[in-house]
């Protein structure tokens, strides 16, 4: 890190709710928020945003004539980016930079479209615009009226996490001194249910009806247990050490794998350990208090990530959480949620453990907490967050 920068403010929409107040309250209970949905007359696991919180997503649709074209994905990010400047009191006139990513863009708006074009055999006007990439962030710009630079891109499972690597590099570049970061995603439709399932890593239901449908970090699970989930989570980034600063973030690292195949990642997370040890910087192993896990609730990725925390704390392995047995996993979202998860352990001083788990390690202080997340051919980054 060139210099300290700090979070000063943090919103999500997610199944845990319309707020980080709202997901601190469900991060106390050991209930999970997944349930079974029909898709295409199938019947999927997946974590949906509160019936009360869509009310807020479909009022901001209704709210101006251009916001009834968009994907969800956009109104969740306009949504929880409105809530993340006004904690942090920041004005459009601040210019302050956006970046927030997605893994998958407007899936349920292409797949209607595409479904219409197969019907007709011609796309409708706004096809095209209203499905890019670079529709959040430039709609989010749009809602909040600043005219700094925005960024939109997509690294699959790692998107909001190198939205926060962007953020950093922008202040520390003297280019920007306030950025607006993270992720947003919609996933939940029949073709991303279907593609997930096609991959072998979907959780299934099963007629006994687990408590836990989701075993993110049960390393000795039989099957793939992955679920999704929808929301986003926005942070404001501002350089320097802010006497408001929620959390600061002390170190980030980042690394590729390459490819053996579309969606693999080394038997012991190579990219995990190398992304690990360069958030670390010179910081003691021992320094860090909680990681939180990407964990995908995969046999493969899960093993694979442990793996890689034992080569790097090989004397003491740190207190290990993550939050996609209960929310699911949000693609390119989950990365941001993730953050927002470890701002809130470090700030109520309270650790969040997986209720499934026997002997878990509980942290005798909570100071420094290690982020990960990774992406479909191992884009791995991890973020150092410390009180």
């Amino acid at each position: 890190m060139q210099k300290p920068i700090s979070i000063t403010a943090i919103s999500s929409i997610s199944p845990l709710g319309k707020s980080s107040d709202d997901a601190w309250k469900n991060y106390q209970n050991n209930k999970h928020c997944l349930s079974e949905e029909s898709f295409n007359n199938e019947t999927a696991l997946v974590a949906k945003i509160p019936k009360d919180t869509r009310k807020e997503i479909e009022l901001l649709r209704e709210s101006d004539s251009k916001y009834k074209s968009l994907d969800d994905t956009v109104l969740f990010a306009i949504y929880a980016s409105r809530q993340a400047i006004k904690l942090a009191h920041w004005n459009a006139s601040d210019n302050f930079g956006i970046n927030i990513g997605s893994s998958r863009g407007a899936t349920q708006l292409f797949e209607t479209y595409h479904k219409d074009f197969l019907k007709k055999d011609k796309a409708k006007t706004l096809s095209s615009p209203t499905t890019t990439l670079g529709n959040i962030s430039s709609w989010v710009a749009h809602d909040l009226q600043t005219q700094g630079p925005e960024i939109s891109h997509s690294i699959t499972c790692s998107t909001a996490l190198h939205a926060m690597l962007n953020g950093i590099a922008w202040i520390n570049s003297g280019m920007c001194n306030k950025f607006l970061v993270g992720g947003s995603e919609a996933p939940l439709t029949p073709f991303t249910i279907a593609q997930m399932r096609a991959l072998k890593i979907y959780a299934q239901i099963k007629s006994n009806k687990e408590s836990y449908p989701c075993q993110a970090l049960h390393l000795n699970k039989k099957q793939n247990t992955m679920i999704l989930g929808e929301g986003a989570s926005i942070a404001c980034l501002e350089a320097g050490d802010k006497e408001n600063a929620l959390a600061l973030i002390k170190g980030f690292g980042y690394a590729t794998e390459i490819l053996e195949h579309n969606i693999s990642i080394s038997s012991d997370a190579q990219c995990f350990q190398k992304s690990m040890k360069m958030a670390l910087g010179n910081l003691s192993p021992d320094e860090i208090d909680i990681i939180v896990m990407h964990a995908p609730g995969t046999i493969k990725g899960d093993l694979s990530e442990q793996k890689a925390i034992e080569k790097i704390f090989c004397n003491k392995t740190p207190a290990l959480t993550t939050n996609k047995w209960k929310i699911g996993h949000t693609f390119g979202a989950s990365g941001s949620l993730s953050i927002e998860f470890a701002v809130l352990m470090l700030q109520n001083q309270k650790f969040i453990d997986i209720p499934y788990l026997e002997n878990q390690e509980t942290p005798k202080r909570i100071k420094n907490i290690l982020v990960n997340a990774v992406g479909f051919g191992g884009n791995a980054v991890s973020i150092l967050l410390s009180k």
